[in-house]
């Protein structure tokens, strides 16, 4: 019986063999040591015994046996080999008692390199071991930004929770999420039993995955399950059978497809262009009208936030009379975001704008049960392939609005009051920032949060520590219904003085979106691609603007309108300067320019920032909730 399996397991080897020879790719198992330097592996770290997923062991620590193997671990070497015959050997032990011994490892990158144990390996393969026991010796990577670095960092700090080894995710943050959403606090430690629970609802999932063609795509299971999670959440993974998971999985394929995007954001920077119809096209075509839904997540009459995508709701409910028939949806997140939507859906809307991030969850199971439905989302950088998500290029705004501040700086310093950290918002106190530095080299920006104790605390810490212009939300409304200080202001002993502000024009923003619906083009747009789509408009696009008090001196005025035409005419690009991170560190030099998702995805602050990215416990529980969504960092941990 052994001879008959080592024959297979060697028609298996020379099977990989002879696919990686054909494909141009080293065909035998790679060597550690030709990896790394020798020296390293010497300072790695015991882990002691340790089970580990045999489809991590890749390879062995040195060159000495490796042309034995093919690179999926299978044999090589004839049958009347001596090399075969302790295979045999091993085989028939493994069939008759098993095979206990530990082997030895170097774990690299959560890539595991065989030391002793070679033919054990190859045989518990053969027989599709799931776990392997071994000695394992962690060898650290040298410190990098690279994303396989970091991303082995995260999973380390994962590890270090949950104890798993098993869970392999591609994207960093990944990790993070995932603590989050099997109900963990950042630094909550996992018990045996969350273990054991978790390995089951894995274990479950990875099976109906693999049903639906999941060995097909490139994405790992846990990539997979990750996207599953975040629409489903985690409770019909543990209580769900079979069926209902294969079901699942096959409604949201798409998300699932997603994940093996090595670029899953299709960022639309501009507007498509409108189509233009023919006479006898627009005479025989029969006219549509279209039901569109606002959701709001507050009530906008105490939420400016609201209160603006209201204006543009109406603005577009009347210029688009008879084609675009709209209605509100309000306090959503009071009396139950699902619950709100389904009744947006049965009231027969077909298309539907959900104008927080914290709509998004509800949203993206909402869109995956009604494929029917157009779906937009108020987010950034959002990689999700049923939901269209959409978000203004304040930055450009801030960017001048910054200059404006630091022409009237004179030798003093700036404030900036930020609502909170997610993609967006970050870019625009970076674009502030760079906008001071431009015409204020000295001048620097001290950064405070209203997420973290209000925004007159924030204020108050500004004023009280000599900042005299303060950069304040861009919209603000007390709780009376009265519009407060929001823009650049010019703090006085009892009044602010607006002197500018962006504008965010939803109006714009929401005819665009529809015209582009009416004529068809936003869905050739979508079906073209396979990637999330995110449409990211700025000031050439007219959806935002900046507003300037007739108080402003004439030279900044003119200095403004500059900045603004440079823009629009992409001849002035705010991150084109050179650029150093808060601990001096170049981010970008002079002439070139940072590309949009660069920008959409800034985690960090320019070294004219006084002030740090809050941790996740400092904030306000309703800050939370956006964070947990569209934050730049979901940990614990402050950001340098």
């Amino acid at each position: 019986m052994a001879e008959l399996h080592y024959r297979e397991a060697w028609k298996l080897g020379h099977r990989a063999y002879r696919a990686c020879v054909s494909a141009g790719q080293y065909p035998y198992l790679p060597a550690l040591d030709d990896i790394i330097a020798a020296e390293r592996s010497v300072a790695g770290s015991d882990l002691g015994i340790v089970s580990i997923p045999a489809k991590f062991i890749v390879g062995t620590k040195t060159q000495g046996r490796v042309n034995a193997f093919a690179n999926n671990f299978m044999p090589l070497l004839a049958e009347n080999t001596e090399f075969a015959r302790k295979w045999e050997s091993l085989c028939q032990s493994h069939l008759e008692e098993g095979i206990r011994d530990p082997i030895k490892v170097y774990e690299y990158l959560n890539r595991y390199y065989v030391q002793e144990g070679n033919k054990r390996v190859s045989v518990l393969k053969f027989f599709d071991a799931v776990f392997i026991p071994a000695q394992v010796i962690r060898v650290m990577p040298e410190n990098s930004d690279s994303e396989e670095v970091q991303r082995y960092l995260e999973y380390l700090d994962f590890n270090r929770l949950s104890g798993l080894n098993y869970v392999e995710l591609t994207r960093r943050g990944g990790y993070a999420r995932l603590q989050a959403l099997a109900g963990k606090g950042p630094e909550e430690m996992w018990t045996a039993e969350d273990r054991a629970e978790f390995s089951t609802a894995y274990y479950a999932f990875e099976q109906a995955y693999t049903a639906a063609g999941g060995a097909r795509l490139t994405a790992s299971t846990a990539d997979a399950m990750l996207a599953f999670m975040e629409i489903y959440g985690y409770d019909i993974l543990r209580e769900g059978d079979g069926a209902s998971l294969r079901k699942a999985v096959a409604r949201m394929w798409e998300e699932v497809r997603l994940q093996q995007e090595t670029e899953p954001i299709d960022l639309k920077a501009e507007p498509a262009g409108e189509k233009r119809q023919s006479l006898l096209a627009k005479v025989i075509s029969s006219p549509r009208t279209i039901r569109a839904a606002f959701i709001y997540d507050r009530n906008p009459d105490n939420s400016a936030w609201a209160y603006g995508h209201e204006r543009g709701r109406q603005y577009v409910q009347e210029l688009l009379d008879g084609k675009v028939e709209t209605t509100a949806w309000c306090d959503a997140m009071v009396k139950g975001d699902q619950g709100t939507i389904e009744q947006a859906i049965e009231a027969g809307n077909t298309v539907l704008f959900t104008t927080s991030p914290r709509l998004l969850p509800a949203s993206l199971q909402a869109a995956v049960a009604h494929p029917d439905v157009t779906f937009f989302n108020c987010a950034l950088n959002q990689s999700h392939r049923y939901i269209r998500t959409y978000y203004p290029r304040v930055y450009e705004a801030k960017f001048i609005v910054g200059a404006i501040a630091g022409a009237l700086a004179e030798g003093g310093d700036v404030g900036y009051i930020c609502d909170y950290p997610i993609y967006g918002q970050i870019a625009g106190v970076n674009a502030f920032a760079l906008g001071v530095q431009l015409v204020n080299p000295k001048a620097k920006v001290r950064l405070a949060w209203s997420s973290v104790a209000g925004t007159d605390a924030a204020r108050r810490e500004l004023v009280d520590g000599g900042v005299r212009l303060i950069s304040s939300q861009d919209l603000s409304r007390k709780s009376d219904g009265s519009f407060g200080a929001y823009g650049l202001i010019e703090a006085g002993e009892h009044a602010a003085h607006l002197l500018a502000a962006p504008l965010w024009k939803w109006n714009v923003y929401y005819e665009a979106i529809l015209r582009r619906l009416l004529d068809g083009t936003l869905r050739e747009e979508y079906e073209s691609s396979t990637r999330a789509l995110n449409y990211y408009w700025g000031m050439a696009a007219g959806v935002v603007d900046v507003r300037l008090s007739p108080d402003l001196p004439e030279g900044v005025v003119k200095l403004a309108s500059w900045l603004k035409e440079g823009i629009c005419r992409e001849f002035i690009n705010p991150f084109s300067l050179p650029i150093h991170g808060q601990d001096g560190a170049p981010v970008q030099a002079e002439g070139n320019a940072l590309g949009l998702e660069q920008i959409m995805a800034m985690d960090y602050l320019v070294e004219n920032v006084a002030g740090s990215i809050p941790a996740y416990d400092e904030l306000k529980p309703f800050s939370k909730a956006t964070v947990d969504v569209m934050g730049v960092d979901r940990s614990t941990k402050e950001r340098p």
